[in-house]
C-alpha cells in the first residue's frame, strides 16, 4: 500500500538523512561506515561526547519519535536511562559491543519508519500526548537530527585523527 503523499515525502526525507544518497552529503549512517571501535570511543576532548554516544543518542531520539507516534510507554528503549549514554560502557571497546550499538541505532530507524509509513496526511497535524508540536514537526525534526549529528561526527572523526 502506498502511503499518502506528505508521509511519502517525509519517509524520503527521514531516508536521505540517515542512509539515502542525497545532494547534502554525508547522511548519518554514511558517517559512521566503516568505523572502528577505538575511533569510534575517542573524544576529540575532555568531557566531550565521543562518536559512539553521538550514535547512540541518535538511536535513543529515533526511539522516542517512534514512542510519540505510536504512544507506545516509556521505558521500553534497550538500554536503561534517555538522551545520552556513556560509551564506551567499560570494558567494552570491542567490536562486537560498537555492532550492537550502530545495530541498535539501524533497529530504532527501521522501527521509526514502520510507524512513519503507517500514518496518514491527516495523521500528520496531530500532537501526540507528550509533545508540544505536530507528528509533521516531530518527523522533519528527527531528519534534521540526523544529519546535525552526522556533520557532528564528521568533525569528531576529523578531530580524534589528528588530521
Amino acid at each position: 500500500m502506498m502511503a499518502d503523499p506528505q508521509v511519502q515525502q517525509l519517509l524520503e526525507i527521514v531516508a536521505r538523512a540517515y542512509d539515502r544518497r542525497s545532494w547534502h552529503g554525508t547522511n548519518l549512517r554514511g558517517s559512521i561506515r566503516g568505523l572502528d571501535p577505538a575511533t569510534a570511543a575517542r573524544r576529540p576532548a575532555r568531557g566531550r561526547h565521543n562518536v559512539w554516544e553521538l550514535v547512540v543518542h541518535a538511536a535513543y531520539w529515533k526511539y522516542a519519535v517512534w514512542r510519540r507516534l505510536t504512544g507506545a510507554t516509556r521505558g521500553s528503549f534497550p538500554i536503561a536511562g534517555s538522551n545520552w549514554f556513556p560509551r564506551p560502557e567499560p570494558g567494552a571497546e570491542d567490536v562486537a559491543a560498537w555492532r550492537r550499538d550502530v545495530a541498535l541505532l539501524a533497529r530504532m530507524h527501521a522501527q521509526l519508519v514502520e510507524a512513519i509509513a503507517a500514518l496518514s496526511d491527516r495523521d500528520l497535524t496531530r500532537v501526540s500526548r507528550g509533545s508540544m508540536v505536530s507528528n509533521f514537526e516531530l518527523i522533519a525534526g528527527v531528519a534534521a537530527h540526523d544529519l546535525y549529528h552526522a556533520g557532528q561526527i564528521q568533525i569528531v572523526k576529523r578531530l580524534v585523527s589528528g588530521t
